[in-house]
């Protein structure tokens, strides 16, 4: 068969990150992939290289053949690709349906789940087979900086890991092997309309598709996730704390600035000391999720213990992305009250002024969750609020960025609404910053962003 007389599967939007790294595991696993996007970026390329056909705009023609037509949550119906597979009666997967299929291909697969922390851990537990030479395979929502990447596999890779998502309910097809569930709490107020009663559910129908012999990894200083331990039926539980008894804990822990270590305690053994480059008491959760995994894969504490401290985190997780005239500017993923706690809770011991930059993601996030965000921001001096990022929201004209700060105004924060896009909001926030600033730039959306126009400001 030659090359344009079919295909295996064809991604639509395959210049996404989540759908360029499944369409690159496939490729790399011999399978034939095509797919299309909008626009050329350097996801396209990179699949491209790889053996891919990627066509730039979407056409009924980049159908060839009868691949597996892969979509995400984003695809809309009038998609002229997706309703051409629907006249051709082709098989049309979401992209978890097309992680479930990958996940097949090998003997082991890890799956890191909870609302906080999918990324970093998977990541990190990744970075460390890695490391040992184990070679994994893996998807993951973001880059691992050292390994430049957010998937790979080989045909005898025998761990599969990945960041498995809640968002949408989908978590629940997948068939584990080891199941990691880091804190659960009330998110995604468009999907689970009633919170923690919503959630649970699908954690525990995800529970009844586990292998046999499947091991569950729970952190139990996690309310959501004791709510979850006392009505699951899950078999084989692993408990994990940094603040109760628990099968596996972390004690004296010692925080200095933006580094950390504690000792990894199984039971009453000691197993040893972890070191970690990455800042926060969450990162230690996440470090000692991770050693659970390693554990309980048979590998000797002493194997891996030393690359965590090689672990500089994930793009978009704490990354120091500007650091100029003596002002450190941090970019990170946090979006939800608990993140945005703990992100500035891991700069607490920091002497220097603490700016945040606050970027919300959907109104519909920010109207359910508006007085928790509210009590987030203890620790900062300063508190820049961006306009919200919509996401496909609409406006809101009660609960938006206009009308928090006025709110925290009243409670006496030293905050400022910007408005304007990304570019606008860098150009009126820089000239106020000063030297020895530590600053955070926290949100989901385009705040990513600021940084490089920060840079720009201070070029001129």
């Amino acid at each position: 068969m030659g090359l344009d007389e079919g295909y295996d599967f064809h991604f639509i939007a395959i210049g996404g990150v989540g759908q360029s790294a499944l369409a690159k595991i496939l490729l790399q696993l011999g399978y034939k992939v095509s797919g299309s996007d909008i626009t050329d970026s350097k996801y396209t390329k990179l699949v491209s290289s790889l053996g891919a056909r990627v066509t730039i705009g979407h056409n009924k023609k980049n159908i060839i053949g009868t691949p597996k037509v892969v979509v995400s949550s984003a695809i809309k119906e009038d998609n002229p690709e997706l309703m051409r597979a629907k006249e051709l009666k082709l098989e049309i997967m979401h992209r978890s349906d097309c992680l479930k299929f990958i996940s097949e291909n090998f003997p082991k697969f890890i799956g890191f789940a909870g609302t906080h922390g999918k990324t970093t851990t998977s990541g990190l537990c990744a970075f460390i087979l890695e490391s040992m030479k184990k070679n994994p395979a893996y998807a993951i929502g973001g880059i691992i900086p050292k390994l430049e990447t957010n998937a790979f596999a080989s045909k005898d890779s025998k761990y599969f890991i990945a960041e498995l998502d809640e968002s949408d309910g989908t978590i629940q097809k997948y068939s584990l092997d080891y199941f990691v569930v880091n804190n659960l709490e009330k998110d995604h107020p468009d999907f689970y309309k009633n919170g923690l009663d919503d959630i649970i559910p699908v954690f525990e129908k995800t529970v009844d598709k586990l292998k046999k012999d499947a091991k569950v990894f729970l952190n139990i200083d996690s309310k959501g996730v004791v709510d979850f331990l006392n009505q699951t039926k899950a078999k084989n539980i692993i408990t994990y704390s940094v603040e109760a008894k628990a099968d596996y804990t972390a004690e004296n822990i010692a925080i200095n600035g933006l580094e950390s270590s504690f000792d990894v305690y199984k039971k009453d053994k000691l197993l040893g000391k972890i070191n970690l480059i990455i800042p926060g008491i969450y990162n230690i959760y996440n470090a000692l999720s991770v050693v659970c995994i390693l554990d309980s894969l048979g590998f000797n504490f002493s194997d891996y213990s030393r690359y965590f401290s090689d672990f500089s985190g994930m793009k978009r997780r704490f990354q120091l992305v500007f650091n100029k005239n003596n002002i450190k500017l941090y970019d990170d993923y946090a979006h939800h009250p608990s993140e945005i706690k703990s992100a500035i809770g891991a700069i607490k011991g920091i002497k220097n002024r603490k700016v945040v930059i606050f970027q919300p993601h959907r109104y519909s996030r920010f109207k359910d969750l508006w007085d928790e965000f509210s009590n987030s921001f203890d620790g900062a001096d300063k508190l820049y609020i961006l306009d919200v990022f919509s996401a496909g929201d609409k406006f809101d004209s009660q609960y938006n960025s206009f009308n928090f700060a006025k709110m925290m105004i009243e409670k006496r924060v030293d905050i400022e609404y910007i408005e304007g896009n990304i570019e606008q909001a860098a150009g009126k926030i820089a000239p106020n910053l000063k030297q020895g600033d530590v600053v955070l730039a926290l949100g989901a959306g385009d705040i990513t962003k600021i940084g490089g126009f920060i840079d720009d400001f201070f070029a001129k």
